[in-house]
């Protein structure tokens, strides 16, 4: 544990900043989905690092002991369920572990794998983000007195959003797109719904449907691809 760790955890939690003290690691591979959680731990007085892979977790994992690990189930190099799984068998345990995915049928999934809780993106409410980690900390690690729950909602810098968007128009441009598809539909649908893009929302689901029927979706992968491009084509923030 580094020194600036160590002054955290030695500061006690207050009602205005309740995970003062605490480490989140969150493994999310979404840069404006990121962002969101990096506000959210700032309102809240958590220090974040982040990791945009299993691989990359994996490097963080085996330096340091995370106080809270979020873990989106949808990533570049497999699925957060079995990280999920490993840090949940892991002695000692992380103390509190949040599965987080835009589907939110897949809260089933991420308990029996061994998560404390779920958070379904967007996550952007900060009384809702808070709540979901303070319930699962033992009694001393929680903010004394009565706690004001905060009505506010966080708004990502936009520029993030573009980085996203960029990854994937930098996706579908591969030679064989279809390998690396069901990844990109999961990061693409994601990155909508987190926007608040209805046209992008409508156009992920179009490529689903088609290959859901076993059709070729190469005419629906076309048009969301042209898509993209003029969300990138528009200049500045998204």
């Amino acid at each position: 544990m580094d020194t600036t760790d160590s002054i955290l955890l030695a500061r006690t939690p207050t009602a205005q900043r309740p995970l003062l003290g605490l480490t989140v690691l969150l493994v999310e591979d979404s840069r404006f989905a990121s962002e969101a959680v990096r506000l959210l731990c700032l309102r809240s007085g958590a220090r974040i690092r982040r990791a945009d892979s299993l691989q990359t977790a994996q490097r963080h994992l085996a330096v340091y002991r995370p106080s809270v690990c979020l873990v989106d189930l949808g990533l570049p190099d497999g699925s957060g369920l079995d990280l999920i799984g490993n840090l949940a068998r892991a002695t000692p345990r992380i103390p509190v572990i949040i599965g987080t995915s835009g589907d939110e049928t897949a809260h089933d999934a991420v308990i029996r794998a061994g998560a404390d809780g779920f958070l379904a993106k967007p996550i952007d409410n900060l009384a809702a983000f808070q709540t979901a980690i303070l319930q699962h900390l033992p009694a001393d690690r929680q903010p004394p007195g009565p706690r004001a729950l905060p009505d506010e909602r966080v708004e990502p810098d936009r520029i993030a959003l573009r980085d996203d968007l960029s990854q994937v128009a930098h996706l579908l441009g591969q030679p064989e797109p279809n390998r690396s598809l069901p990844y990109v539909m999961q990061f693409l649908g994601d990155v909508a719904r987190n926007g608040k893009d209805s046209d992008l929302s409508r156009a992920v689901r179009a490529v689903e449907i088609t290959r859901n029927r076993s059709q070729n979706p190469h005419a629906d992968i076309a048009a969301l691809s042209q898509l993209v491009q003029q969300r990138l084509a528009a200049g500045g923030p998204i």
